[in-house]
C-alpha cells in the first residue's frame, strides 16, 4: 500500500526535526549513533587521517599495541590455569606506565593476577573482540590479520579495529557491580559530541550524566533507592563507565582531583586536543 504524500511528508519532517534531548540532532541522526555508529551517515566519525602523534597519546592503545607485540615477540602467551594472562605480561605491561591505577601506585593492592589492572584485562579481552588476538588450548596467538597489520605498521587499522571492538562489543558492565544494562556504552557517541561541545571547560561528572539520562531516561529504572537515590547511582555509574574508564583511558579528557584521590562526584574533566584529532563530528 503507497503511503500518501502528506502522511509521507510528515514522517520525513518527523524525523528530520532535531530534539532538544539528544543535543539538537534529530531522530534520523540518532538512529545511526545508536545502531550503526561507524556507518557513513552517523554525526561521529573516526578520521581516516589519525597520525601516529596521536596515536601515541592514546593510552589504552598503547597497551594493546605493546600487547600485541609481545605475543609477536614470544609467538603465544600460555594463559594460567584460571585462564588469564600470567603476572609476568601483566607486570611487562604495567611497567610501560601507559595508565596507571590508583589503588597500585599508592600501595594498597599490589599487581598479581590480571584483574588487579582492569585497564589492561579490558584491553586483553577487547583484542579478542577486534580479531586480533585468537585463544585456543590455553594458549593466546595472534590471529592472521593482526599479524600482518603489525608487519605493515597499520597503527591507524589497529586502532580502528580496537575501538570499535571496544565500543560495541567489549561489555562495559563487565568491570563494574552497576546493572547489567548498557548505561554509558549505548550511546557512547552522543558522550562524544557532549564533550567536543562542552568540554573546553571542566565540568564535574553530573553535568554530563543529567544531559545523558535526557536523552535516555529509561535507565533510571534499573536503579532503586538503597545505599543512595537512583539518581546518584545513575549519575555515579555514568561516570565511572563513560569517565573512568572510556575517556581517560583513551586520552580524551584530562582530570582535575578536588580531593587527595579520585572521587567521581567531585573530580572535574576537561576535553583534550586528541577528541578533534580523532573524531571528525557533524554540527
Amino acid at each position: 500500500m503507497k503511503i500518501p504524500a502528506d502522511i509521507e511528508a510528515n514522517i520525513l519532517l518527523r524525523n528530520n526535526t532535531p530534539l532538544e534531548e539528544f543535543l539538537g540532532l534529530s531522530p534520523i541522526e540518532v538512529h545511526h549513533l545508536l545502531y550503526d555508529a561507524f556507518g557513513d551517515n552517523s554525526p561521529v566519525q573516526l578520521r581516516n587521517d589519525i597520525d601516529d602523534k596521536t596515536l601515541d597519546q592514546i593510552p589504552l592503545f598503547r597497551i594493546i599495541e605493546e600487547y600485541l607485540k609481545i605475543i609477536q615477540r614470544d609467538r603465544h602467551i600460555k594463559l594460567t590455569p584460571l585462564g588469564a594472562l600470567p603476572k609476568k605480561v601483566m607486570v611487562e605491561l604495567y611497567d610501560k606506565r601507559f595508565l596507571l591505577d590508583e589503588h597500585i601506585e599508592s600501595g594498597l593492592t599490589k599487581l598479581w593476577k590480571e584483574h588487579d589492572c582492569i585497564a589492561i584485562s579490558s584491553a586483553r579481552l577487547t583484542a579478542e573482540f577486534a580479531g586480533l588476538v585468537k585463544k585456543a588450548s590455553g594458549k593466546l596467538t595472534l590471529t592472521k590479520t593482526a599479524t600482518k597489520l603489525l608487519q605493515t605498521n597499520n597503527r591507524l587499522q589497529i586502532f580502528r579495529k580496537f575501538f570499535q571492538a571496544f565500543t560495541d562489543k567489549f561489555l562495559w558492565s563487565y568491570n563494574d557491580s552497576y546493572p547489567e544494562q548498557p548505561i554509558g556504552q549505548l550511546g557512547w557517541a552522543l558522550s562524544v559530541i557532549m564533550l567536543d561541545k562542552f568540554g573546553d571547560q571542566p565540568q564535574t561528572v553530573d553535568f554530563y550524566a543529567d544531559k545523558y539520562l535526557k536523552a535516555f531516561p529509561r535507565f533510571i529504572t534499573f536503579f532503586r533507592n538503597s545505599y543512595s537515590t537512583p539518581e546518584r547511582q545513575f549519575f555515579r555509574c555514568y561516570g565511572v563507565r563513560t569517565f573512568d574508564r572510556f575517556f581517560l583511558w583513551f586520552g580524551f579528557v584530562t582530570v582535575d582531583q578536588q580531593n587527595e584521590y579520585s572521587d567521581i562526584d567531585t573530580d572535574k574533566f576537561q576535553r583534550t586536543d586528541l577528541v578533534k584529532s580523532i573524531f571528525k563530528i557533524d554540527d
